[in-house]
């Protein structure tokens, strides 16, 4: 049996007409109906003064049928029920409007979308550095996040070794790395031959390709080679870096 059901049962045998109960509720005839046939469903305030009207207990118009999940009063919820009910006007709606403060603030809580997850990015393990073989750079990483003093469009790091990058780049230090297309003078993450470097770029009108060491003393690490060749050349990314270098005397034009 509906609860619905039980109130129109409860009803008859109060003796009460639809237009009485809805008199006694300050609600249209309309709205009982609705009620009683399950159409809606009485708000709090009015399913308090309904239980008055019905002169019933809570239970007997639920059971198996409380509110939307058909379940019967707790005693727990019978108990603050009662003490709602034996308040002043003036403490039931001090209640009714904390209770509302509450609902409100879960409301919002449900409402409010999550803060973003902070961005992180791969520290590749495999360093980069003048004859430093790595051909498995790529595989060996841990994940590090992106904060304060780290490029915000950086999309991997990787840990440089030697001294063929000084004085931009330490020996240890770590570099960010994004995917933007290299320009003459850039500095880019590389595999040569399988080998892993980091190097200044230049392409020259010839399509011979310079890879140049900053660290002019250790120029004896610059690679070379021409479109004909043979030798594989992939570029893993730009340096992101705060200054622009010039390009070396030699492979310019």
């Amino acid at each position: 049996m509906t609860f619905g059901e039980r109130v129109r049962i409860r009803r008859v045998e109060l003796n009460m007409t639809r237009g009485d109960l809805a008199a006694l509720l300050g609600l249209s005839v309309s709205a009982i109906s609705n009620y009683e046939n399950g159409v809606s469903f009485p708000k709090e305030e009015i399913m308090l003064r309904l239980f008055d009207c019905l002169e019933i207990d809570p239970n007997t118009l639920f059971q198996d049928s409380f509110r939307t999940n058909r379940e019967p009063l707790s005693q727990k919820e019978r108990h603050l029920l009662q003490g709602y009910r034996d308040l002043s006007p003036l403490g039931q709606q001090t209640l009714q409007s904390l209770v509302d403060a509450l609902c409100a603030y879960r409301d919002d809580e449900r409402t409010r979308p999550l803060p973003p997850a902070p961005k992180v990015i791969p520290l590749y393990r495999s360093p980069a550095a003048a004859g430093y073989a790595a051909p498995a750079f790529g595989e060996d990483f841990d994940y590090i996040t992106v904060e304060e003093g780290i490029p915000p469009a950086a999309e991997f790091a990787v840990r440089i070794q030697g001294d063929s990058m000084l004085p931009v780049i330490e020996d240890g230090s770590v570099v960010y790395v994004n995917r933007d297309p290299l320009k003459a003078g850039d500095v880019g993450i590389f595999c040569v031959d399988g080998d892993i470097f980091c190097k200044q770029y230049y392409r020259d009108p010839a399509g011979f390709v310079y890879l140049f060491s900053l660290n002019r003393a250790r120029a004896d690490a610059d690679i070379m080679f021409a479109p004909s060749s043979g030798r594989t050349l992939v570029c893993f990314g730009r340096v992101i870096l705060e200054q622009t270098i010039p390009l070396p005397g030699r492979g310019r034009e």
